[in-house]
C-alpha cells in the first residue's frame, strides 16, 4: 500500500512496470512522487531527499505564477497552473491552481495543494507514453495532459452557458445573468494561467532541455500548440460570452421595460372609469342628476373611454 503520512495529506509512490502505473511501497529510482497538501513535517520529509525548500514550497501558494528554475546539480523546478473544478454551486467553478514538478537524477515529484483531475490521469495510467523513469518525457505528458483538460473543461463551460442562455430567452430575473457571469469569471482564470503557462513553456525551448532527444523536442512543440489553442479556443469563448451578456442584459432590460408598459397602459385604462365616476360623485349640481337612468349613461361613457384608449394604444403597439 501506499505511504500515507498523518496529517491529512497523503503520498504516494508510483512506478511504471510492465503491468503499467504501480503503486510502490518504497521509494526507489525512477519514481513518481506524488505529493498532495504536505503538512509541516512532511516537507521536511522531502527536504531531506535533497530537494530546495523553495521548491517544495512555492506550489502550496495559490497565487503563486508559472515558473521554471534549474540548480546546478541538475536538479529542475517547473511550476504551472492546472485548472482545478471546485463546484457549480461556488462563486467561481472553475479555477487554476499551482502545480510543482521538481525532476532529480533518480526521482519526479509533483507536489499541489489539492488533489485534481490531471494527477489521478496520471496515477490511473490513462495517460499515453507515460513513463516514470523517463523523466523528462513525464514532464511533457504532463504538460499535454494539462492543455487538454483545459479544453475538456472549456466544452463543459460551453455547454452549461449553452443551457443558460435558453433559459434566458423570456428570462426577466438576474439569476441567470449572475451565473453566466460565473463562469466568464472562469475563463478569465484559465486565458491568464494558459498565457503565463506558454511564457513557461517557451523559456524551456529557449533553454533547449529537450533536445536530447528528437521526440521529446517534437512533443514540446505538441504542447505548445495545444496551449496556444486551448488560449485561442478560450479567447473565442471569452468574447461570446461577454457579447452574450451584453445582449441578454439588454433583452431583459427590454423584458422589464415591456412590463412596465402594459402596466401603465392598463392603469391609464382602468383609472378612466374611476375619474369618471369620482366626477360624477362630487356634492354639486350635474348633468342628468335628475335622470333615473344617468348611471347606464355614465357607465357607457366610462367604457366608451376605456375601449377609445385601448384602441389608441393598441395602434401605437403599446398592449
Amino acid at each position: 500500500m501506499p505511504d500515507i503520512i498523518p496529517g491529512g495529506a497523503v503520498i504516494k509512490i508510483y512506478k511504471t512496470t510492465e503491468n503499467g502505473m504501480t503503486v510502490m511501497n518504497e521509494l526507489v529510482n525512477n519514481a513518481w512522487i506524488n505529493v498532495v497538501d504536505p503538512t509541516a513535517e512532511e516537507i521536511e520529509q522531502l527536504v531531506e531527499l535533497g530537494l530546495p525548500h523553495d521548491f517544495v514550497t512555492y506550489p502550496l501558494d495559490l497565487d503563486e505564477r508559472p515558473r521554471t528554475e534549474r540548480e546546478d546539480d541538475g536538479t529542475l523546478f517547473i511550476l504551472i497552473r492546472v485548472p482545478y473544478f471546485q463546484g457549480v454551486r461556488v462563486d467561481i467553478p472553475y479555477i487554476t491552481i499551482p502545480l510543482g514538478v521538481i525532476t532529480t537524477n533518480k526521482y519526479i515529484i509533483t507536489i499541489c495543494r489539492r488533489q485534481n483531475d490531471i494527477l489521478q490521469d496520471l496515477a490511473s495510467g490513462r495517460v499515453r507514453g507515460l513513463e516514470t523513469g523517463k523523466r523528462n518525457r513525464f514532464i511533457l505528458r504532463l504538460l499535454l495532459a494539462t492543455a487538454s483538460r483545459y479544453l475538456i473543461y472549456l466544452r463543459e463551460i460551453n455547454r452549461i452557458v449553452d443551457a443558460l442562455e435558453d433559459q434566458m430567452q423570456l428570462s426577466q430575473r438576474n439569476r441567470e445573468m449572475m451565473e453566466l457571469l460565473k463562469y466568464q469569471k472562469s475563463l478569465v482564470y484559465f486565458t491568464t494561467a494558459l498565457k503565463s503557462n506558454e511564457l513557461m513553456m517557451e523559456r524551456l525551448q529557449r533553454w533547449q532541455f529537450f533536445r536530447m532527444y528528437p521526440e521529446d523536442e517534437d512533443l514540446l512543440e505538441d504542447v505548445i500548440t495545444e496551449n496556444q489553442q486551448a488560449i485561442e479556443m478560450i479567447t473565442i469563448s471569452t468574447n461570446i460570452l461577454s457579447s452574450t451578456m451584453d445582449t441578454f442584459a439588454t433583452i431583459i432590460s427590454n423584458n422589464l421595460n415591456a412590463v412596465m408598459k402594459f402596466l401603465a397602459s392598463a392603469t391609464i385604462v382602468v383609472n378612466l372609469p374611476a375619474i369618471v365616476f369620482g366626477f360624477y360623485g362630487m356634492n354639486v349640481d350635474l348633468p342628468m342628476q335628475d335622470l333615473r337612468t344617468a348611471y347606464l349613461v355614465i357607465l357607457g361613457i366610462s367604457i366608451g373611454f376605456s375601449i377609445l384608449v385601448i384602441w389608441i394604444f393598441s395602434r401605437r403597439g403599446w398592449f
